[in-house]
């Protein structure tokens, strides 16, 4: 028998109808508290290093820059190739790990302080607070006929949705076309059709996603909402409810007793819903749709401190020591993410460190299987392609592998200028005294005349007719 999943009991008569539940529209409260001021923090360095590094400059270009026009992807002193896409690869299993290792630590964490879709809501929340003001005078708005008064609030809120969002796609686009250019031609009105599209695209999703959708992306479109719960154990760090502190809920003076009025310390004053970016009442019980921001935990420890009763009513925990019990730090799922986590990160430095800087491809001419030159003798012609990856220039020599009366028509020499790329057409002929064989595979060699790298190697087969 599997280990049996605890469960508590709630009345459904008693669970409040919050906006989550009810489809009203989502007017958080302000508040203050450690975990938002650690937010504020991440999302500060979060923008520094998104809008920052898109204006770096490095060698003369931009620091960081996926050229597609020409096909290379520069991160400050190494460029990537398309050949070298296979990395990305490993980047992005190396980040589901990552997600999985942070899951099973801390919950859903990462939504509540470092994914995108949540930084962007809480700054469109910001701009709502900063134009229509706190919770209860937004919702009088709300209410409210448009007025000249209304009309002002309102597009002064939009105004800032649409810069943020302008902003933002305009240092996104500026990581595949170089921004300053992007900025200036977006400031002239110079911009051009496609490009003018794509900062269209990213204002507009960033608009909607962050201004109108919120909630919904986490709560109906992400799927990691949906899954993470999966990942989840006894151990694993989650926003939780002390309900065997908190009920009885009730109000109450300050200079009262709540255990001589039957009461736990919950005094029902729902901020802790108010403050939701979600609109959930964590009293509830855990939810999916919480994205563990902690913002409950401010408002609820702010309570505690006017009432005088201890912090923590509201807190990061885990299901082991909500019953009782010790969390676990070190366990068998935790060390195996971190050990895959760990090992690919290993893997991917050795392939990053050891990726060839020049690029050999041969492709054999398939218009015709061989021919005789002027001179008589058998020949195959290739087509040569070699790429320079590194940032200095170098000179290489090209020679052939191959059984004896195999060689090239003409000595190959090649000066390469930094990122340079060259494609020529390349015979090879058989000066043998005997027949060739039908078939023979043939390998080219690239060297750097100053031996500043590895020999790189290409193969292919040199073809001569059927013997009988």
């Amino acid at each position: 028998m599997g280990e049996r999943i605890p469960a508590r009991a709630i009345d459904a008569a008693a669970t409040r109808n919050t906006p989550a539940t009810s489809g009203k529209p989502i007017h958080t409260r302000s508040f203050t508290g450690r975990y938002r001021l650690l937010r504020l923090v991440g999302a500060g360095l979060l923008f520094l290093l998104f809008f920052g590094t898109a204006w770096l400059n490095w060698g003369g270009r931009q620091a960081v820059l996926w050229d597609l026009a020409s096909r290379k992807f520069y991160i400050f002193g190494a460029t990537f190739w398309p050949q070298d896409l296979i990395l990305l690869s490993g980047i992005l299993i190396i980040a589901a790990f990552g997600l999985f290792f942070i899951t099973v630590v801390a919950g859903r964490i990462w939504c509540g302080y470092t994914c995108p879709q949540s930084v962007w809501t809480w700054v469109f929340m910001w701009a709502e607070q900063v134009t229509e003001g706190d919770r209860h005078q937004r919702i009088r708005l709300d209410a409210a006929r448009w007025s000249a008064n209304k009309l002002l609030r309102r597009g002064g809120k939009h105004a800032i949705w649409l810069a943020v969002s302008l902003i933002t796609a305009l240092a996104f686009v500026g990581y595949f076309t170089p921004i300053r250019q992007l900025t200036t031609d977006l400031l002239t009105f110079n911009l051009g059709g496609q490009a003018a599209f794509w900062l269209f695209f990213f204002t507009a999703a960033t608009y909607i996603n962050a201004g109108w959708l919120r909630e919904k992306v986490c709560r109906d479109m992400c799927p990691y909402g949906r899954f993470q719960s999966a990942m989840f154990d006894s151990d694993t760090l989650v926003i939780a409810y002390a309900a065997e502190r908190g009920e009885q809920r009730g109000p109450r003076r300050k200079d009262r007793d709540p255990a001589a009025l039957g009461l736990g310390d919950c005094i029902d004053c729902t901020l802790c819903v108010q403050v939701c970016p979600t609109g959930i009442d964590i009293r509830d019980g855990l939810q999916f749709e919480c994205i563990a921001c902690a913002a409950c935990i401010d408002a609820c420890d702010s309570v505690m401190d006017q009432m005088g009763y201890a912090r923590g009513l509201i807190s990061y925990t885990s299901e082991r020591a909500q019953q009782g019990g010790r969390t676990r730090w070190l366990r068998p799922r935790l060390l195996g993410y971190a050990g895959a986590l760990t090992l690919m990160l290993g893997l991917f430095v050795v392939a990053l460190q050891e990726r060839p800087l020049m690029s050999l491809d041969v492709t054999r001419d398939r218009g015709s299987l061989f021919r005789a030159n002027n001179a008589g003798q058998l020949e195959n012609t290739y087509s040569i392609k070699v790429i320079n990856k590194r940032q200095q220039p170098g000179q290489y020599q090209l020679t052939l592998d191959a059984a004896g009366g195999l060689q090239l028509s003409t000595p190959v020499e090649l000066e390469l200028a930094a990122e340079d790329i060259r494609d020529l057409p390349l015979s090879v002929i058989w000066t043998g005294e005997a027949a060739p064989a039908t078939r023979q595979r043939i390998r080219f060699v690239l060297t750097a005349v100053d031996h500043s790298s590895a020999p790189i190697v290409a193969e292919s087969t040199f073809l001569a007719p059927v013997r009988h």
